[in-house]
């Protein structure tokens, strides 16, 4: 999160910086067919009744937009900005939007074509609009690309903007009056028309076709003015008869959750954004809950976002469970038909509650009422390909332009959001205590140094487990490593299986028996013998969840062993399917990655065992500990949550860095206060501002000269304009080869966002306008949240 910087238009150090190319730079030439703007160029609120030009931001990667003459029909309420269009673009019809409307273009009127067709008779909601311009401008990215990326798939295809209808059918008046004298001879008739009579609202046509009744029967009641057909929309169901908004009371609040709560409350109506730090099962989602409940109560709307798509599942169905209004989803998981149902739904209003994962904050809301980010610090919220937003950061945006209360919960805040609570720019919300009675479960670090292992656990793990099953409870094996083991090794020679296209090893699989590569997807046959040596002693080097799993169901036979991965939970509902067996309670072990870390109640989990502290501690990205700390500490949060304690037993071959040791007996608050110490020493976020430029080509030597020319000429345009912006690198990538391609970083840091931001729309304008760049690919993040 970036810490404050105010500028006017910024929320909280998001400033509003132009992409305008700075006069005489390289590339502020027209294209054909288009002008010059900036990507994130405003749209005017105003119509132009009839304008003879249409400025429309296409998705393509360029930071421009396009002028076109406006169609001989234009909509119904005139030409206006949002409204999109199906236009040529070299030799296809793209759909884009109208940026605004205007009576001059940079090139003549006569050789501008002309808009196809227009799309939509009113303008896409407001709201989304301004986020979108917002976020073009912010992150340094095509306006045009950023529209088409934040909406639904079919939107982008041309299709109205519409969720499906479900056709209903419901009795009239007359239908409810004596019995009907043209029903006597019909009676398969009378008797559908009594079953609708026991429902006032009316019930949908598969309700009633599963009743053995037909669609004749239905048609021919209307027509004798018995019932009448409807059609509502699929996702929203009609609010409830009794008018109560819970379907089941909420629950008692502790002291904690309670101040928490009445603090958010004193400022519905206003920006008020609030770090809800509480302690792995504290509450946190109880107090969303009870949050919610206030503002939809109110006649508005409440955006969830949570970290990944197996979280939403559940926390769908306790919503769902609570309240009696509806309540969509918004994640990767829905079909296309689904999402723009759902974004609908919320567009117009008729859901009140929306739960997505990250790109739900591209949600439109029409009455927007609150913006909850939930596992705030999660590096999920980070969209690391293509338009490189941070979901919380535009939360804080969005909540700050709706003037509505955000609130970002976690167990293990970022160092940006501790940051700004410290500095009083969020308010500071604590949540010291769980719902259960035991407290936290500490980490018992176990040294594994000279121990002989099975699966990556050392025999007094092993005891521990087998303890634990023994008394009627579950285990946790955390292992953040898909596959059997990290790669394949001759024992004869020394060779490792590495990766052809990538400086990486390959993992080897074996359901289905397979060398992968997690970087390329590359995937080869395991070889019978030794490609170096011919030595047929190949054998699997480390452990992966395939391995631990497969030495778990060795040694504990009688329990059910469940392995929750990326590999294992494709199909759709695994996961869910997974969770809801181990929520019966009895005894079993799941082995798992991160996906089991973030938020998941398992009350019967009372042991939790991290295989490898060790792998993320020592990474070349300054935030690695960081990331690391707020893994352990959520992984160890599953454990106890419930009627009895809990224990974490962290295996590592480090049990002596300072850093673990503070982590493990003082906690994470402690530790994040001098990471954050460091961070300050360093110069480093949250107390500088940086943007990350990577560079990849197939020719290692074009890649470097591009790198190089392109620090060159920031470092004399820098150096001319007197900014304080430091240009870092290039340097290669912490994996320089992958995918066959070679990848360079070059780095700006500054003390001032505004600073930055114009550098980096003066290299951006650069790599635009240079030959070499169009025969490389290049991607400017700003505020990366990694460096690989």
């Amino acid at each position: 999160m970036p810490p404050p910087d105010p500028l006017p238009g910024t929320a909280y150090g998001l400033s509003v910086v132009s992409n305008r190319l700075p006069p005489g730079a390289p590339g502020a030439t027209t294209a054909e067919h288009s002008s010059r703007a900036e990507a994130g160029g405003q749209l005017p609120d105003s119509s132009c009744i009839s304008p003879s030009v249409l400025r429309v931001a296409i998705p393509t990667p360029l930071r421009r937009l396009f002028d076109y003459r406006p169609s001989q029909a234009p909509p119904p309420d005139g030409w206006q900005p949002g409204i999109r269009v199906r236009v040529p673009f070299g030799r296809r019809l793209v759909v884009g939007v109208v940026e605004s409307c205007r009576h001059d273009s940079d090139l003549p009127l006569a050789k501008l074509k002309p808009v196809e067709e227009w799309l939509d008779a009113s303008p896409l909601p407001a709201d989304w609009l301004w986020l979108c311009r917002f976020t073009a401008r912010y992150y340094q990215h095509s306006l045009g690309d950023t529209l088409h990326q934040a909406m639904p798939v079919l939107l982008r295809q041309g299709r109205p903007v519409a969720g499906r209808m479900r056709e209903q059918w419901r009795v009239t008046d007359s239908g409810r009056g004596p019995g009907d004298e043209r029903l006597k001879r019909a009676p398969r008739q009378a008797e559908l028309l009594a079953m609708l009579r026991q429902h006032p609202h009316g019930l949908p046509t598969q309700a009633v076709v599963a009743q053995s009744f037909t669609r004749e029967q239905l048609l021919a009641l209307v027509e004798k003015g018995l019932l009448e057909r409807q059609e509502t929309p699929l996702t929203a169901s009609p609010q409830p008869a009794s008018g109560h908004l819970l379907a089941e009371p909420s629950l008692p609040l502790k002291r904690e959750q309670a101040a928490a709560l009445a603090a958010i409350h004193e400022r519905l109506d206003h920006f008020h954004p609030c770090l809800l730090h509480g302690v792995t099962g504290s509450g946190k989602t109880e107090v969303y809950l009870q949050l919610i409940e206030a503002v939809v109560s109110r006649g508005r709307q409440a955006l969830l976002l949570v970290p990944e798509i197996g979280l939403t599942p559940q926390t769908l169905a306790r919503f769902r469970q609570r309240f009696q209004v509806p309540v969509v989803a918004l994640h990767s998981g829905l079909t296309d038909n689904e999402r723009l149902d759902a974004w609908e739904a919320a567009a117009s209003g008729r859901a009140p509650i929306i739960i997505g994962t990250r790109s739900a904050i591209f949600t439109p809301l029409s009455r927007p009422g609150v913006i909850i980010v939930d596992e705030e610090h999660d590096g999920s919220f980070k969209q690391q390909e293509g338009l490189r937003y941070h979901a919380r950061d535009l939360a804080v945006a969005r909540a700050h332009h709706h003037g509505i209360p955000l609130v970002l919960g976690t167990a293990t805040p970022s160092l940006e959001s501790l940051h700004h609570a410290r500095s009083g720019a969020y308010r500071h919300l604590r949540l010291t205590q769980r719902a259960s009675r035991h407290a936290p479960a500490r980490l018992e670090l176990v040294d594994l140094r000279g121990r002989p292992r099975q699966g990556g656990l050392i025999p007094p793990v092993l005891e521990a487990i087998r303890g634990t099953l023994d008394a009627g409870h579950q285990v946790l094996v955390f292992i953040n490593r898909r596959g059997f083991a990290p790669t394949l090794a001759c024992h004869a020679c020394g060779w490792l299986a590495d990766c052809d296209h990538c400086d990486a090893r390959m993992t080897l699989h074996r359901q289905p028996p397979v060398l992968a590569c997690h970087h390329c997807d590359k995937r080869r046959p395991i070889p019978d013998a030794c490609p170096a040596c011919g030595s047929g002693d190949l054998r699997p080097l480390g452990s992966g969840t395939e391995r631990t799993e497969e030495t778990l169901a060795a040694l504990f036979p009688q329990v059910p062993v469940h392995r929750i991965d990326r590999d294992s939970t494709r199909r759709r509902d695994a996961f869910e399917a997974i969770l809801t067996e181990v929520k019966r309670g009895e005894p079993c072990l799941l082995v798992g990655t991160q996906m089991l870390a973030k938020g998941h109640h398992l009350p019967h989990v009372t042991l939790v065992v991290v295989v490898n502290a060790d792998a993320g501690l020592y990474a070349s990205d300054f935030r690695a500990l960081e990331h690391s700390a707020q893994l352990l500490v959520q992984v160890a949060g599953r454990a106890g949550r419930s009627s009895h304690p809990g224990r974490v037993l962290v295996q590592t071959l480090h049990d002596d860095d300072p850093h673990l040791r503070l982590l493990a007996e003082t906690g994470y608050d402690a530790l994040a206060e001098q990471l954050l110490a460091e961070r300050r020493a360093a110069g480093l976020p949250p107390f500088r501002f940086l943007a990350l430029l990577r560079l990849e080509s197939p020719r290692e030597d074009a890649a470097n000269a591009l790198a190089s020319n392109a620090s060159a000429a920031l470092r004399e345009w820098l150096q001319a304009r007197g900014l304080g912006v430091d240009c870092l690198g290039p340097v290669p990538a912490p994996m320089e080869r992958r995918q066959n391609r070679y990848h360079l970083q070059l780095m700006l840091a500054s003390d001032k966002r505004s600073q930055l931001h114009e550098a980096c729309a003066q290299l951006t304008a650069w790599l635009e306008a240079t030959p070499e760049a169009r025969k490389a690919r290049w991607s400017l993040d700003v505020d990366p949240q990694t460096l690989s």
